[in-house]
């Protein structure tokens, strides 16, 4: 039977009405089903790691050329959490799969290698190592790691000069580069070949790393690497000696965030295309996060780069402060020394202010810094100040080192060596010969 079309039309005003009734309510509800169950990557890090984000600092890409005023200023300072969610949250880390990246040359291996291996690598023993340095007469001191729990990778290399192509001179500057541009890309290629080496390690036996942990050889850490210091979808840097970008002594991230932060050298064509020019190691590294997105957050870490490098004394606003070894810190990758501070307090308080923020400045407050004067060389004693500040343990490894044998230098590596998954250097006879001598 035919619907009359007044009726018809009745039904249709009333359809219309509902429709119009229940369409806004349900749209807000799918809205804010939405907003409180973003995406999350990391789900499974979520509830413990919630409790150690700080505020993100990410940039924008500028549209040509780099200018160095970028803000420095570090997001606020993370908040107090209690014991067990750190203890959770370091367990976890503990269950997963961490590699730690080690790269640099071992001038001063001695003092700082058996810090590492105390201060991060038995921190977290579940950490696989992948050693990356050059061939020198120093390299024998990597000797010391025999005593690392896991040992993945070890590639020492012979340097050789690296071809310098277009993009790169456009993209890089020499100034303030102790080897120019060259010594830029020698420092990238071991950096980025860590990379390499996890990935080749990770294919081997089938597995990602959650994590990676990239330091320096000529880090010197006077206390534990925290938990705080991971930090899922985000990579960790630490503050000050940013050099106009980001301190790029230390790194800390997933192996998304990790893999990008790493590719120092395979990145530079992508920093020339998006007009970047003239960029040292600090600001290159900013713009490798920010043109890909990588958000960024800087902590305070009880780390120092320990440097035979001389500077002048009261450093002036563009600087270099070099911090005496027995600083409390935490440093955070600042250029240290053993030495016998001759600035402390509010001597430090009359110099450090006047230090411009977004280069070699370093926190100071609180007591935290005493000062070298490292206009010279390192004064007579050093080892006695050293022992002193890094104690027994760390002083006997010095010792060690300085009185290793030939045969000894050989039997430690060859312990490593059955240790490692892979192992690409020189005989271990020839890196002991050339460090030791015919002893």
């Amino acid at each position: 039977m035919a619907v009359p079309p007044i009726i018809s039309r009745r039904f249709s005003d009333l359809d219309w009405r509902l429709l119009l009734l229940i369409i806004p309510p349900i749209s807000l509800l799918i809205l804010l089903s939405i907003s409180f169950n973003p995406i999350n990557h990391f789900s499974s890090f979520a509830p413990l790691a919630s409790h150690f984000l700080n505020k993100t600092s990410l940039i924008t890409l500028p549209s040509t050329t780099l200018t160095t005023n970028y803000s420095s200023t570090a997001p606020p300072s993370l908040p107090l959490v209690n014991r067990s969610e750190s203890t959770q949250w370091k367990d976890e880390l503990e269950r997963s799969r961490m590699a730690v990246c080690l790269v640099g040359g071992a001038r001063r291996f001695e003092l700082t290698g058996p810090s590492i291996v105390k201060n991060i690598l038995q921190v977290y023993p579940n950490a696989d190592l992948f050693l990356h340095s050059n061939f020198d007469k120093d390299a024998f001191k990597f000797s010391l790691l025999k005593t690392v729990p896991k040992l993945a990778s070890v590639r020492i290399i012979s340097p050789k000069p690296l071809p310098e192509t277009l993009a790169q001179l456009r993209v890089l500057t020499a100034a303030n580069s102790p080897n120019g541009i060259q010594g830029l890309l020698q420092y990238f290629n071991l950096v980025e070949g860590c990379l390499r080496m996890i990935q080749e390690y990770q294919n081997l036996k089938g597995f990602q790393y959650d994590w990676i942990v990239r330091t320096r050889v000529d880090g010197y850490w006077n206390a534990p690497l925290g938990p705080e210091n991971f930090i899922p979808g985000h990579y960790m840097v630490p503050p000050g000696s940013t050099y106009g970008g980001l301190n790029d002594r230390l790194g800390i991230g997933d192996l998304k965030t990790s893999t990008i932060a790493l590719s120092r050298l395979s990145l530079v064509p992508q920093l020339d295309a998006a007009g970047f020019r003239q960029l040292n190691s600090e600001t290159a590294f900013k713009a490798q996060l920010t043109t890909r997105g990588v958000p960024f957050d800087t902590k305070r870490v009880p780390f120092c780069v320990v440097s035979d490098r001389k500077y002048e004394f009261p450093p002036g606003r563009f600087g270099v402060p070099v911090a005496a070894l027995s600083s409390p810190g935490p440093l955070s990758g600042a250029k240290c020394r053993p030495c016998k501070p001759v600035c402390e307090g509010t001597c430090v308080a009359g110099i450090m202010p006047s230090l411009y923020k977004g280069w070699s400045w370093t926190n100071w407050e609180n007591g935290t810094l005493k000062l070298c004067d490292a206009h010279g060389d390192w004064e007579g004693g050093w080892e006695r100040i050293f022992d002193k500040v890094a104690g027994k343990e760390l002083a006997s490894e010095r010792k060690r080192i300085r009185g290793l044998s030939r045969k000894r230098c050989v039997d430690d590596f060859t312990e490593m060596k059955k240790k490692a998954s892979k192992w690409d250097t020189p005989p271990v006879e020839e890196i002991c010969r050339l460090g030791l001598g015919e002893n």
